[in-house]
């Protein structure tokens, strides 16, 4: 029976946690889970376990919390699985298990190393981004890898995109274990010249503008998450951008031809909807929550207004 040690903390890594801890898989043991400590959440200032931690006592697997990295003391292991950890790994940790310790990391590695891979590919515009297994080593997600799976990412949203990732993820780690345990996994360097770095995102980073291409205005509210929203004033109001899309052709954009300097309502079949003018185009607001309120559909927050024609601006 191999001992493996599982590090992970927000909801990406628990469909990992799942599948190792699954008795369909083997020979292996999850013998210890280690995740971030519990934290403030809500106006209430309660503490909350993280995802990772909720679902090991779920699954009824002994579970950690350190503070820091040099509170991390393990025990005898063969491997260590890390997935969103949120910690950076000491020398030492990285020596312990016997077969080293390997990374689900949610991007196709060398592109988006770093902490928000997700948010920076709908930030730049990626056609397809997906999943690696890589080794970890003392570099910023700088190790070997030894598979990769891919996805197009199309019009989803950062949480639906997410979501995919972490269950590719785990399918993907569970086919590659066997190899990575056997030792016939085939291990690939990095290239440098193909390096990306994936910084978190900053909430000024996500702020909507009318400066901006509607495309871009578009791919912040995508990459936009409850810890940095896209956000915006319509109307004097402060809201958050829920969901929303570019205005693309020719029969739209004429439609949408009042809008000028002032955000406009284009009735459609009898309902709503809040065209807002960019630098180069029409970026259509589709759902939103203005403080204070719900998220609501663009027609229910025009009803709100007494105006069909309301400027936009950045908070």
């Amino acid at each position: 029976m191999h001992e493996l040690v599982f590090m992970g903390t927000p909801e990406f890594a628990v469909p990992t946690l799942e599948a190792l801890a699954s008795d369909s898989l083997s020979g292996l043991r999850v013998s210890l889970v280690v995740t971030r400590p519990d934290a403030v959440s809500g106006r209430g200032s309660a503490l909350l376990p993280s995802p990772v931690r909720a679902a090991a006592e779920r699954l009824g697997l002994p579970v950690i919390t350190p503070a820091s990295c040099t509170d991390i003391s393990l025990p005898p292991c063969d491997l260590v699985v890390v997935a969103a950890f949120g910690m950076i790994l000491a020398p030492t940790l990285l020596a312990w298990p016997r077969l080293g310790c390997v990374n689900v990391h949610a991007s196709l590695l060398p592109r988006w190393r770093g902490a928000a891979p997700i948010q920076r590919a709908l930030l730049a515009g990626d056609a397809k981004t997906g999943v690696s297994i890589m080794r970890l080593e003392e570099g910023l997600d700088s190790g070997a890898v030894c598979a990769q799976a891919a996805v197009e990412i199309g019009k989803k949203d950062a949480l639906a995109l997410g979501t995919e990732l972490a269950h590719l993820g785990a399918d993907l780690l569970i086919a590659t274990l066997p190899g990575i345990i056997g030792g016939t996994a085939r291990w690939v360097e990095q290239d440098p010249a193909d390096v990306s770095y994936a910084a978190k995102v900053s909430k000024h980073e996500l702020a909507l503008r009318p400066e901006l291409s509607a495309r871009d205005n578009v791919r912040r509210v995508r990459a936009s998450t409850p810890r940095a929203p896209a956000r915006c004033r319509i109307g004097g109001r402060s809201v958050t951008v829920v969901s929303a899309r570019c205005v693309v052709g020719v029969a739209e954009v004429a439609e949408a031809a009042a809008v000028a300097t002032v955000a406009a309502v284009a009735a459609v079949a009898t309902t709503p909807r809040l065209l807002l003018p960019t630098a180069d185009g029409i970026f259509e607001v589709i759902s939103l929550k203005p403080d204070g309120k719900q998220v609501m559909g663009a027609a229910a927050f025009m009803a709100g207004l007494r105006t069909r024609a309301v400027t936009w601006e950045a908070l």
